[in-house]
């Protein structure tokens, strides 16, 4: 198996894998020079340009209190969010009639092309996440519109292991 890495001159007397291997981006690092959305604030961590990443692209959003964003959707991206603070809630569908909650902890799965729009359900915390694509770019189409509809239906993960919380 070859990687692009194999292709890089390396300077006489270094080892392979000093410039090619581990990345460390500090969090006061990130690049905020990336694909936004009304209503929140992306920064990119790992894409193509800033490691060299192949397959995947990795950075933070947050949400201001009580805020939501416009709605978007990836492309034929796959995103998964995680909560680090505050409590998110996420509407989805082509008028975002479906609706969700998670919290500080939880991991959020976006299938690619579904519409959605997330919302700060905390009127007094920032919500802050990470986000993970699946490329190395990130694909951001804000759409304008949707007309959403007066009030989503709830939905929960339900199966062997998650029962519905009222059965």
């Amino acid at each position: 198996m070859t990687h692009d890495h194999d292709d890089h001159e390396h300077p006489p007397g270094e080892p392979r894998w000093k410039h090619d291997g581990i990345r460390v981006i500090k969090g006061d690092q990130l690049d905020p020079n990336t694909a936004q959305t009304p209503g929140m604030f992306r920064q990119a961590a790992i894409n193509h340009a800033r490691v060299g990443a192949q397959k995947i692209w990795a950075g933070t959003v947050s949400i201001a209190p009580d805020a939501k964003t416009g709605v978007h959707h990836h492309g034929a991206l796959e995103s998964v969010i995680y909560v680090l603070k505050g409590r998110a809630r996420l509407r989805w569908g082509d008028r975002l009639e479906f609706v969700a909650e998670a919290e500080a902890g939880d991991f959020i799965f976006v299938p690619p092309y579904v519409p959605h729009q997330e919302i700060n359900a905390d009127p007094g915390e920032t919500l802050e996440c990470v986000l993970v694509r699946s490329d190395n770019e990130a694909v951001v189409v804000n759409l304008t519109d949707v007309d959403p509809v007066e009030k989503p239906e709830e939905v929960y993960w339900v199966d062997p292991i998650h029962r519905h919380p009222e059965g």
